[in-house]
């Protein structure tokens, strides 16, 4: 496996430096993922350019630095699946500035701008993609529908996920329990809910004797003894003995 001790330590320096810069102000477009044990692979993610049957795709490539870099070009790869002319299906990117364009002082920066900007503009005429580079000169729009189709199916962004399940659950949660409080500050309470004492001081009836009593429609006004109706009993029998001391009064 590939490490930093393949490098000179020289140009070990000059790649952190570089990688840290383009953390720290990367390219539109670009993201480039870092090793700090491995500078000998670089990843970077890049975004399809509007306007481009790439549009919302994110594509991961990366760079191989072999033992004599920069003195040999880098070679570069999408790990990505994409149609494209200037792309192999094996990933393998074919442009001019990693082949016979290529100088030492090239920096990482300047190589990945060029192969985002093959999304922008192919060269149909030095296809590794053979299908792609005829479709690209002879049917554009096929070619461009082949592209988003691999674009959907490969690279699309990921959608960012919300929560609103649980905010909405939340919030039903808040409003039930909202409605409750509601309820229960605007309905007047009625004998059973209040203290006994309470109830006999607001309604002037004691409840005890009422449960103790009830009335019962079956038996009807008679069940239930009035004080009434004792004295309307006692006062006959009171009556009856006077005129009975009368009558023997009149005997003598």
């Amino acid at each position: 496996m590939a490490t930093n001790e393949n490098l000179p330590p020289n140009v070990i320096r000059q790649l952190a430096k570089e990688l840290k810069n383009l953390d720290e102000s990367p390219p539109e477009g670009i993201k480039v993922i870092v090793n700090d044990d491995d500078f000998t692979t670089i990843f970077a993610d890049i975004e399809g350019p509007a306007g481009t049957p790439y549009e919302n795709g994110v594509f991961r490539m990366k760079l191989l630095l072999s033992r004599d870099f920069p003195q040999s070009p880098p070679k570069g790869f999408f790990l990505t699946k994409i149609f494209h002319p200037n792309i192999a299906t094996s990933g393998e990117i074919c442009v001019n500035t990693l082949k016979k364009d290529w100088n030492p002082s090239l920096g990482l920066r300047h190589v990945l701008l060029v192969v985002r900007c093959l999304l922008i503009e192919p060269f149909p005429e030095s296809a590794l993609n053979e299908q792609a580079g005829k479709l690209l000169l002879e049917n554009y729009e096929e070619y461009a529908r082949h592209a988003r189709l691999y674009t959907g199916i490969h690279a699309l962004k990921p959608k960012n996920k919300t929560k609103s399940g649980t905010i909405s659950e939340s919030t039903t949660a808040l409003n039930v329990d909202q409605s409750n409080n509601a309820v229960s500050k605007n309905t007047p309470l009625g004998p059973a809910a209040l203290p006994t004492s309470t109830a006999n001081k607001a309604f002037g009836t004691n409840l005890q004797d009422q449960n103790a009593a009830p009335s019962d429609p079956a038996l009807g006004a008679s069940a239930v003894p009035k004080k009434d109706g004792l004295h309307a009993v006692k006062v006959p029998v009171e009556k009856k003995k006077i005129d009975a001391r009368k009558k023997s009064l009149k005997r003598l």
